[in-house]
């Protein structure tokens, strides 16, 4: 039987071979953990701590009185030493509270199991997955509880599960469906209680046919629960792709899934919402792929939050030859980094890329021939090229009306693009050029 799919896309290589059969190793805690104080969209968080203070394990130490923001918690347990700088992964440099490690791993009172969580109502599950910190772990990082709170005039009656992980070399979400199943699916079933749903279907791709094996024997005859492999291509993990895939719904222009009665969450963000409604464990780790041809050992790690990406390569066993470019995430969407020194973990991280000459071509720049390639493969329909050159020139109000603001910065134009032509970068521009221009003309209103 063929599959589902949707409109565009590209096929690049996989390159997961390295990481997908090898299991979870829990990774080395750090000596000083670095906690980034803004690790997700929304809001950034004000320290609750000071240098000096003692901290524990699951401890709040930085939260903020915007709704679309969530707190962060102390991934050890120790002395805080300083609060200042790091870089981050999304970019830039932010602020953090760095603690150094005693390595007792000594928990903070607050962090209790909860026994009652099975009678509990859809605004106590939502409140606690607002304490614990929990924000999406496929990559975005917006926070779960706003999510989890669409508007009461949007009926919600699909929960889609992203399975996919189409996103080449990371397989942090595979290993989490084969070796945390049960936790996966009681919260994916917390996620349909907090909506009032009753259709669930987990999304799988079909080059993982362990990982939809063992979700579909897990879920057995499970009421409301569907597997369903999904046809492997790029950006198959996409929200509005995943859902006109499963529901066959599209999300409009400027849209949100709600719109159109679907809520989508990743693999690791529902086992994170299992973790903190049954046990009361806030968001502190997660699984990381370190992998790449400049890596001498490939692996898949439980990694604290806050772990400096440096450690990880140590514990990987180092550099294998020369690192020509280092990326968190994957190599369609992730962020290239200048280097690894004071840049920690976040809870966004899925994976760290090292690449080595061989796997990175420095292909020259050339003029737009005109090929539409890149409108052939964009899986929104909107024109890269034509955004593009609108960029080039400085021409923002043309690249909006060229839709700029629907890209989701999948990357497929540029993997396509025979003259080379960063034309995702370009989009990226537009779209923070137009998104800044509206928010100043809200604040003139």
């Amino acid at each position: 039987m063929s599959l589902r799919t949707f409109k565009g896309g590209v096929h690049p290589g996989h390159y997961k071979s390295a990481t997908e059969k090898k299991a979870v190793v829990v990774a080395k805690p750090p000596a000083v953990a670095v906690i980034p104080l803004s690790q997700h969209i929304g809001a950034p968080c004000d320290p609750l701590v000071a240098a000096g203070d003692a901290v524990k394990m699951g401890q709040k130490i930085g939260d903020s009185k915007s709704f679309v923001s969530v707190p962060v918690h102390a991934s050890v347990s120790g002395k805080v030493v300083k609060i200042g700088k790091c870089n981050s992964p999304l970019g830039g440099s932010v602020d953090a509270v760095f603690i150094e490690n005693d390595f007792q791993d000594t928990w903070h009172e607050s962090v209790k199991p909860n026994p009652d969580w099975e009678k509990m109502s859809a605004d106590e599950l939502r409140k606690i997955i607002r304490e614990a910190g929990i924000a999406g772990m496929g990559g975005a990082a917006f926070p779960t509880h706003v999510k989890l709170s669409p508007p009461p005039e949007r009926k919600i009656d699909y929960v889609l599960i992203n399975g996919a992980e189409c996103e080449p070399y990371l397989t942090a979400d595979h290993r989490a469906m084969l070796e945390r199943t049960e936790d996966l699916l009681r919260g994916v079933r917390l996620v349909m209680k907090i909506l009032g749903v009753k259709k669930a279907v987990i999304g799988i791709e079909d080059n993982k046919p362990d990982a939809i094996e063992a979700v579909k024997k897990a879920a057995g005859a499970e009421s409301g629960i569907e597997v369903r492999a999904l046809h492997t291509k790029y950006p198959q993990g996409a929200e509005k792709q995943l859902i006109k895939v499963i529901t066959g719904r599209e999300v409009p222009s400027g849209g949100l899934p709600a719109d159109v009665g679907c809520i989508v969450q990743n693999v690791g963000t529902c086992i994170a919402i299992a973790d903190a409604v049954q046990k009361g464990v806030p968001l502190l780790e997660r699984i990381v792929t370190i992998t790449g041809s400049a890596i001498k050992e490939p692996q898949n790690m439980l990694v604290r939050i806050g772990t400096p990406v440096t450690d990880l390569i140590e514990q990987c066993g180092g550099f294998t030859s020369n690192l020509r470019k280092l990326i968190l995430g994957g190599p369609m969407m992730g962020i290239a980094q200048p280097g690894a020194n004071n840049l920690p973990v976040i809870k966004g991280t899925s994976g760290i890329l090292c690449l080595a000459d061989s796997e990175v071509a420095e292909d020259e720049i050339r003029p737009c021939i005109r090929c539409a390639q890149c409108v052939e493969v964009c899986p929104v329909s909107i024109m890269p090229l034509f955004i593009s050159s609108a960029v080039e020139q400085g021409l923002y109000d043309r690249a909006e009306k060229f839709n700029a603001m629907d890209c989701i910065e999948c990357g497929s134009c540029s993997y396509i693009c025979p003259a080379k032509r960063p034309l995702a970068q370009w989009i990226k521009m537009a779209k923070d050029e137009i998104a800044a221009k509206r928010r100043a003309a809200a604040e003139k209103s």
